[in-house]
């Protein structure tokens, strides 16, 4: 019988993974019923696949640079709103959020793809994603209800009729942008990588604290809306991708809640005013209605919504979701 010989050189970039690159080839040559000599060559990663994995580096670049997007897209939107004559501006503004919207996504892709090497499924729109932005916006929806709800019981809310659609465009637009954005920068950029570095727990603490640190300049801040911001929003929002792994779920939470306290109640949303739906205006205990920052900075908000979040939070360590505290210098490519 005739024998021939088979030479198989084999190269990979991690050496973890020559076993598995072996095998394929000694199999593949045996078929032949041939003498086998197989050269296995480690490939040496280049210098980008190194930094890339750094944890600092990575979690440093993904948040500035989405930051950054995020903060820079406003600018061209303000300008369109001071500029164009009323007649055009609504269509004008609604086509500007949905193009700065996609530019926003495709950042993060973009970051996802050259750092991780790897398709954002965390950002998958089709299927579950869709229903996740549709769950998460009604949670957001409901949960400013009930706060406002608790208002009216405690007798700080005071309900005085419709106000018109007239400011509810501009809320719509400003809930668009900031739940994309600041979710993608603090969930998707900070909190899922810092997450992969430290474990959970550690994760939730630090992107809190700097989800409040980027609110402490709006108008009417104080210590209490700074706390606030970081158990209710922070903590809440962080939950919501830790139990889903799927920035769709925030997102819809983030938009709803900020349109529903602007743009149907007419609430001030972090400090700034906005005209709503609805004209229901806050009076009583700084501690309840907030102050010059808002309804954010109510203990009753905090204690509502910091609530759904350990609701969240257990069902996320239910499902196996919860990473246990690590230190991890370098990350999975």
């Amino acid at each position: 019988m005739a024998s021939y010989f088979c030479q198989a050189t084999i190269r990979v970039a991690r050496p973890d993974t020559w076993d598995v690159a072996f095998v394929q080839a000694f199999l593949h040559a045996a078929s032949y019923r041939s003498h086998v000599t197989t050269e296995i060559v480690v490939a040496k990663a280049n210098w980008w696949h190194t930094l890339s994995r750094v944890a600092i580096v990575r979690l440093l670049v993904f948040f500035v640079v989405l930051h950054a997007v995020y903060q820079g897209v406003q600018y061209p939107l303000e300008w369109i709103s001071n500029k164009l004559p009323d007649a055009f501006l609504p269509p004008a503004m609604l086509a500007a959020t949905a193009f700065f919207s996609l530019v926003m996504l495709g950042t993060y892709v973009l970051l996802v793809r050259l750092f991780e090497r790897r398709p954002a499924t965390e950002l998958s729109f089709r299927g579950r994603g869709r229903r996740l932005a549709a769950w998460g916006a009604l949670l957001g929806f409901l949960l400013f209800c009930l706060i406002y709800g608790v208002l009216f019981l405690l007798g700080v809310a005071h309900w005085e009729g419709r106000a018109g659609f007239g400011g509810a465009l501009i809320m719509l637009i400003i809930a668009i942008i900031s739940g994309i954005g600041e979710e993608l920068a603090y969930r998707g950029g900070f909190f899922r990588i810092l997450e992969e570095s430290v474990g959970t727990l550690g994760a939730i603490i630090l992107s809190a604290a700097l989800f409040a640190y980027y609110h402490i300049g709006n108008p009417g801040a104080t210590a209490v809306s700074t706390i606030a911001i970081a158990l209710e929003a922070g903590v809440l929002l962080a939950a919501a991708y830790m139990v889903s792994r799927n920035l769709w779920f925030p997102i819809g939470l983030h938009f709803a809640w900020n349109f529903t306290e602007g743009g149907v109640f007419g609430a001030i949303v972090s400090g700034k005013a906005f005209h709503g739906i609805f004209k229901v205006p806050l009076s009583g205990n700084v501690l309840l209605t907030g102050g010059a920052f808002g309804p954010e900075a109510s203990l009753v908000a905090v204690a509502v919504c910091f609530t759904a979040a350990l609701i969240l939070i257990a069902i996320a360590i239910r499902n196996g979701r919860w990473k246990p505290f690590t230190f991890r210098l370098m990350l999975e490519p």
